[in-house]
């Protein structure tokens, strides 16, 4: 008996936590999603602009996403992974519930390569909170330079 209430505490513990730790991957996820609430209109131009995307192509990931931020990943890993739009829906929607970092690798972005780190970074929209600088950012020499 012991047994399975222990059994039972394991797996509701397992599906209290588990979409907290897929949607851990990439934290400024959450912050995006935030701050689209206020300027949802905004938010689609930013896209558009960002993306060089057209409405209708903006708004088959929209109806195929969803959150707000998740089209911005969606648009971002076809970016940084040179594949279509509806390969990363369909990479998207296989993986979905396993976390971001799931569905870059599903696109061959390796962890620990360039893109990865961008993605881990943030965001690059202009007019947001978060630059996506941090570890990423381009460096210019060593740091020897003269002041």
């Amino acid at each position: 008996m012991k047994y399975l209430k222990y059994l039972f505490l394991v797996q509701a513990g397992f599906f209290l936590f588990a979409p907290a730790a897929s949607a851990g991957d990439f934290e400024w996820i959450k912050e995006l999603n935030i701050e689209v609430k206020g300027d949802s209109s905004g938010f689609k131009t930013r896209l558009t602009t960002r993306f060089k995307v057209g409405d209708v192509q903006l708004k088959a990931v929209f109806s195929n996403v969803d959150r707000p931020a998740d089209a911005y990943m969606v648009l971002r890993l076809g970016e940084l992974s040179n594949q279509p739009v509806e390969d990363v829906l369909r990479e998207y929607k296989k993986s979905k519930g396993k976390g971001w970092g799931v569905v870059a690798k599903g696109l061959e972005i390796k962890p620990g390569s360039r893109a990865f780190h961008a993605l881990k970074a943030g965001h690059d929209l202009k007019g947001g909170t978060d630059k996506g600088g941090g570890k990423n950012k381009e460096r210019k020499g060593k740091g020897r330079g003269k002041k």
